[in-house]
């Protein structure tokens, strides 16, 4: 099945998306921890220096970018990576940096 012009144009808009979500260094440091295995949000929090709200934030950006996903566990909230795969990007970027 043929893919048409205006379906292109929106998966490069969706791919763009994932790039600018991953553009900012916490979010970055938050994919690379989610990569070792799901996190609780109250051990994010935990692991970066910045408010709940920053840390909210940061956290919608990756689940509306379908980069992560989160599941509520009686109180607390836990993240995982929606795609793992996503983490060999990181490998393919410090390749280029070398």
């Amino acid at each position: 099945m043929k893919r048409t012009a205006k379906s292109k144009k929106l998966s490069v808009h969706r791919k763009a998306g994932i790039f600018k979500a991953l553009g900012h260094p916490t979010r970055l440091q938050i994919v690379e921890k989610l990569a070792d295995g799901e996190q609780c949000v109250c051990v994010l929090l935990e692991m970066f220096d910045i408010d709940m709200s920053t840390l909210s934030r940061h956290l919608s950006v990756l689940k509306n970018t379908s980069i992560v996903s989160d599941e509520r566990r009686g109180k607390n909230i836990f993240y995982c990576l929606k795609c793992p795969c996503i983490v060999n990007m990181f490998e393919c970027v410090e390749n280029a940096l070398d």
